[in-house]
């Protein structure tokens, strides 16, 4: 599996911190992200990047960090065919694939520690779309995006 990984100069330190859990549970990984925290860097930039390797199907997934979550999580959701959540804990990052269909989530560095992004992290990759009921949710969604 693939996952993408963007964030601007305020989510690079958690980033790099996701990155290397990921790639010791064996995932492959494209970073579109800053590559350093003491230049500020636009998370807008970023969060887009990040949702086009998505969108492209470059990559299966998407993890977008800044400073908040917020902004990195509204740039991804631009993105045609990206559905990007902003969990505050690891049950939220679940449902946020199993009932929303997200194929993206977004993380605030400067409100979430590294354990708990970790957990939401691999909640999120690990949760399966249940469909039924909510895949209804999402086609009109998709419906709309046409």
């Amino acid at each position: 599996m693939k996952i993408v990984l963007g964030n601007d100069h305020g989510g690079y330190n958690l980033k790099i911190t996701l990155k290397e859990h990921l790639i010791k549970k064996g995932f492959e990984i494209i970073d579109v992200g800053s590559d350093c925290s003491d230049v500020p860097s636009d998370w807008s930039t970023y969060g887009l990047l990040a949702a086009e390797e998505v969108a492209s199907d470059k990559a299966d997934l998407g993890v977008v960090i800044c400073r908040s979550g917020q902004g990195v999580c509204i740039a991804a959701n631009k993105v045609k065919g990206v559905y990007c959540g902003l969990p505050f804990n690891k049950k939220v990052a679940a449902l946020c694939k199993q009932h929303d269909g997200c194929n993206m989530i977004a993380i605030g560095a400067d409100y979430t520690d590294e354990v708990d992004a970790i957990e939401m992290v691999d909640a999120f990759i690990d949760a399966e779309f249940e469909g039924g009921r909510h895949q209804k949710r999402l086609e009109i969604l998709k419906k709309y995006e046409k």
